[in-house]
C-alpha cells in the first residue's frame, strides 16, 4: 500500500501530467480515508481483528494487508457478483460495442448493425443516435466492499483522441456504500468539422439498516454529449482522387473548413449535436412481514431478515436536452434537404431569419411509483411477486411551444430463479391506463432451464410491445418536420429462444420479430409509417475454437433475414472473430492475450444520418460494401491490478499502390458519404487501487 502525506501529495500533483494528477488526487483521497472515523471497520480484511481495526501500526503483516473482499449488485437484482477480470474484449471498456459502427469518429452517430427493434412501451423521445456514450441509471453498481477501492483509466489514440475514467467506492459502514463514476471521451476526428466531447458523471449509493429491514438506493446520472456534424463527404469520390490531399482538406457539407484544435479539453463547436440529459433516482424499500434469523461467529452476531412482503417507493426525476445548431449555415443545403429557407417571410417548411439554424427540444419527467412484493419462499430472495401503479408528468418546450402530459400505468412482475439454479423464470406486465400513452403495453415471459452438462442451459421467451410513435414524430416537437397525420401505435412481437452449452463454449440465439406500423424516418425531414406487417428472423452463433493449446478462435456469426415489405435495411451476414494467443507465457502474475480481430458484413443499402433531425434514415439508392473487413491487432495483458490495451485498428486501411502511394487511405465506408477511420492507434491503461 502507498501512503503520502496530503500536503506531500498536493505538491507532487502539481508537478506531472494529468494522468499522474488523477492518481496522486486518490491517493491523497486514500490517505485521508485511511484516517477516517469508520478505520475500525475498515482494518476488517488488512490482518486486524474486529474491534482492533483501527490500529494496525504496530500488527504483524500478514500478507493479506492489502486484499480485499468487493461485491456488486444491480438495481434490479439481488445477485452478487465479482469483477469481471477478463481482458478479451476492448469493448468492455470502450463506449462503443464491437456490434455497432460510427459516423468515422468515436463520439459521433452511432448504429447497431443488428436489428433490436422499439421494445419499450410509453413515452419515447426518439433520439437514440447517442444512446451507446451514456451512462445509464439501470446499469449502476452498487458495492460492498471491505477496504476503499479505486480504478483509473486513461485512453490515448490517434487524432487527439483520448478518454479518462475514474471509478471510486467505499463503505462508509459495514451497511453504507457509496461510488462515484466518470468517463471522458474527446476526439478530433480523421475528417473535418467531426470532433466530440463527451462527459458523463454517476454517483451512487446503498444503505441498508442494521436489521436488514429497510433499504435505500439512490443514483443520480447525467451525461454531456457533444459532436460536431459534416453531414458527410460532398463526394465520395474525393478519396481518390488528385483533390485528396489530406483527409481534412476534402469538402463535406457541413461545418465549412473548421480547423480543430488536438486539445484534450477542445470544445469547439461551430455545427453540432448536444445531447444532455440527467436523473435522479432514489428507491426505498421495508420488509413489513417477515422472518429474524441471525449468524453467530466467534465475535460477533450478524442479523438476518427473510422478507415475506415488501413495500417500495421510487422517485425519478429526469431532464432532457436536445440541440441541434449550425452557426454558419449554407442555405443550399438547409433548402436541398430541409426544405428550410433563409430570411424568407413565407413558410415553406420552415422559415429562419438569419444563416443560424437552432433546433431544440427539452424534456423534463418526474415519476413516482408504489409496489408491494410477495416472497413465497422467505429464503430464496430472488423468487417474488410485484405488483405496481405509476404516474408520470411530462413537460416538454419546443422551438414554439411547450406542453404538459401524464401518463398512469399498472405493472407486474414474477421472477424465480430457484434454489437448485435449474430453473429461471421472468414475467413482466405493463400497461397504460390514461394519459399520453393510454393504451401502451409490454408484455414478456421467459423461461430458462439447465437441463444437463450435455445440452446445457436452454430459455425460450416471448414478448409483445404495442406503443405509441416516439415523441420525434410529434407535429409540436422542433425535429419533426414532415410526417402522416394519423400515427397508429407501433406493434412488436419478439419471440426468442438461447440454447448456451458451456463445456463446448458454444451459444446459439435466435430471435424471430413480427411487426405492424413502423414508424421510420425515409429522408432527411420525411417520416412514414409502414401498416402492413413484416418479418425478421435473427440467428448468431458463438463458438470458441481451441487451436493449439493456448491459442484460440472466437467466432461470432449472425444470420438476418426480412420478409414482406420491411421497411428496415441491415446486413444478412455479419461476423466477428478474434484468433490469438491468450495465457501467462510462463509468469505467474501475467495475464495476456494477443492477435487478430475481424469484423465482416455483407454489403446492403445501410441508412443514411440526417443531422438536423439526429436520424439514421432509410435509403434505397447506395449500398455499403467493405472493401476489406475490419482487421485490428492487439496485445491486452493484466499484471495484478494493471490492465493495459495496445490496439492497432483498422489495418484495412492500408493503401500500397493506390492514387495516394503508401498509407493507410483505403477506407471503408458505414453510410452513404460517411467514411470509417484509416489507422487508429489506441493504448489504454486501467489501473486498480486498494487502500
Amino acid at each position: 500500500m502507498i501512503n503520502l502525506p496530503g500536503i506531500n501529495a498536493t505538491v507532487n500533483c502539481m508537478k506531472i501530467n494529468i494522468v499522474g494528477a488523477l492518481a496522486c488526487v486518490f491517493l491523497v483521497l486514500q490517505n485521508a480515508s485511511a484516517q477516517s472515523p469508520f478505520s475500525r471497520f475498515q482494518g476488517i480484511g488488512r490482518g486486524g481483528s474486529p474491534g482492533k481495526g483501527g490500529d494496525t501500526t504496530l500488527q504483524h503483516r500478514t500478507g493479506l494487508e492489502d486484499s480485499i473482499t468487493i461485491n456488486y449488485r444491480y438495481l434490479d437484482s439481488s445477485r452478487l457478483l465479482k469483477f469481471d477480470s477478463s481482458i478479451l474484449d476492448f469493448t468492455k471498456k470502450f463506449p462503443v460495442p464491437w456490434n455497432c459502427i460510427y459516423l468515422g469518429n468515436a463520439g459521433n452517430a452511432a448504429h447497431d448493425l443488428l436489428f433490436a427493434g422499439h421494445l419499450q412501451s410509453g413515452w419515447d423521445l426518439g433520439l437514440h443516435a447517442y444512446d451507446v456514450y451514456n451512462f445509464r441509471p439501470e446499469e449502476t453498481r452498487f458495492y460492498t466492499t471491505t477496504r476503499p477501492y479505486a480504478e483509473l483509466a486513461y485512453m490515448l489514440g490517434s487524432k487527439a483522441e483520448q478518454m479518462i475514467g475514474i471509478t471510486f467506492t467505499q463503505n462508509i459502514k459495514p451497511n453504507w456504500n457509496w461510488g462515484f463514476q466518470y468517463r471522458l471521451l474527446n476526439s478530433s476526428g480523421t475528417f473535418n468539422n467531426q470532433n466530440s466531447n463527451h462527459n458523463n458523471y454517476r454517483l451512487h449509493t446503498w444503505y441498508h439498516s442494521n436489521n436488514k429491514r429497510y433499504q435505500l438506493f439512490f443514483i443520480f446520472v447525467g451525461n454531456k454529449l457533444a459532436s460536431s456534424e459534416n453531414g458527410g463527404l460532398q463526394s465520395a469520390s474525393d478519396l481518390d482522387s488528385s483533390k485528396y490531399i489530406s483527409s481534412s482538406s476534402l469538402n463535406t457539407w457541413l461545418g465549412g473548413k473548421v480547423i480543430t484544435a488536438s486539445n484534450f479539453f477542445s470544445k469547439t463547436f461551430t455545427t453540432a449535436t448536444k445531447y444532455n440529459n440527467s436523473t435522479f433516482f432514489l428507491r426505498q424499500q421495508y420488509d413489513i412481514i417477515g422472518k429474524k434469523d441471525s449468524i453467530v461467529t466467534d465475535t460477533s452476531v450478524v442479523p438476518l431478515f427473510y422478507p415475506r412482503f415488501r413495500a417500495e417507493h421510487n422517485i425519478e426525476y429526469s431532464t432532457y436536452s436536445y440541440n441541434f445548431f449550425d452557426e454558419n449555415a449554407d442555405s443550399a443545403y438547409y433548402m436541398g434537404h430541409y426544405n428550410i429557407l433563409f430570411g424568407s417571410p413565407y413558410r415553406v417548411i420552415s422559415s429562419i431569419p438569419s444563416d443560424t439554424v437552432n433546433k431544440k427540444d427539452y424534456w423534463r419527467k418526474m415519476a413516482n411509483d408504489f409496489s408491494l412484493y410477495q416472497f413465497p419462499d422467505a429464503k430464496n430472495p430472488q423468487q417474488f411477486l410485484k405488483a405496481g401503479i405509476s404516474l408520470e408528468n411530462l413537460g416538454g418546450e419546443f422551438d414554439s411551444s411547450s406542453h404538459s402530459f401524464y401518463n398512469v400505468f399498472l405493472h407486474g412482475e414474477y421472477r424465480n430463479k430457484t434454489r437448485n439454479q435449474k430453473w429461471d423464470i421472468e414475467a413482466y406486465g405493463k400497461f397504460y391506463l390514461n394519459g399520453l400513452n393510454a393504451g401502451d403495453y409490454n408484455a414478456y415471459i421467459s423461461l430458462g432451464r439447465y437441463i444437463s452438462k450435455e445440452i446445457g442451459f436452454l430459455q425460450a421467451g416471448f414478448q409483445n410491445v404495442n406503443r405509441t410513435p416516439s415523441t420525434v414524430f410529434n407535429r409540436e416537437s422542433s425535429f419533426s418536420y414532415v410526417f402522416p397525420s394519423n400515427l397508429n401505435k407501433e406493434n412488436t412481437t419478439n419471440i426468442f429462444a438461447s440454447l448456451e452449452q458451456q463445456p463446448l463454449q458454444l451459444k446459439l440465439t435466435g430471435n424471430y420479430y413480427l411487426i405492424s406500423n413502423y414508424t421510420y424516418f425515409t429522408n432527411y425531414d420525411r417520416a412514414e409509417q409502414q401498416s402492413t406487417i413484416f418479418n425478421i428472423l435473427q440467428v448468431t452463433a458463438e463458438k470458441t475454437f481451441v487451436l493449439h493449446k493456448n491459442w484460440k478462435w472466437h467466432a461470432m456469426v449472425a444470420y438476418q433475414q426480412k420478409a414482406g415489405p420491411a421497411p428496415v435495411n441491415f446486413p444478412a451476414f455479419f461476423t466477428h472473430n478474434q484468433i490469438g494467443y491468450e495465457g501467462k507465457l510462463g509468469f505467474k502474475n501475467l495475464n495476456i492475450a494477443f492477435g487478430l480481430e475481424l469484423r465482416y458484413y455483407t454489403g446492403y443499402k445501410a441508412d443514411n444520418f440526417s443531422p438536423v433531425t439526429g436520424q439514421f434514415f432509410l435509403q434505397n439508392d447506395t449500398t455499403i460494401k467493405q472493401r476489406l473487413p475490419d482487421i485490428n491487432a492487439y496485445i491486452h495483458f493484466r499484471i495484478k491490478s494493471f490492465t493495459a490495451y495496445v490496439r492497432a485498428e483498422n489495418l484495412n486501411a492500408l493503401s500500397i499502390s493506390g492514387p495516394h502511394g503508401f498509407g493507410f487511405t483505403n477506407y471503408n465506408f458505414v453510410a452513404p458519404n460517411y467514411p470509417y477511420m484509416g489507422l487508429q492507434i489506441r493504448v489504454g491503461i486501467f489501473w486498480s487501487f486498494v487502500n
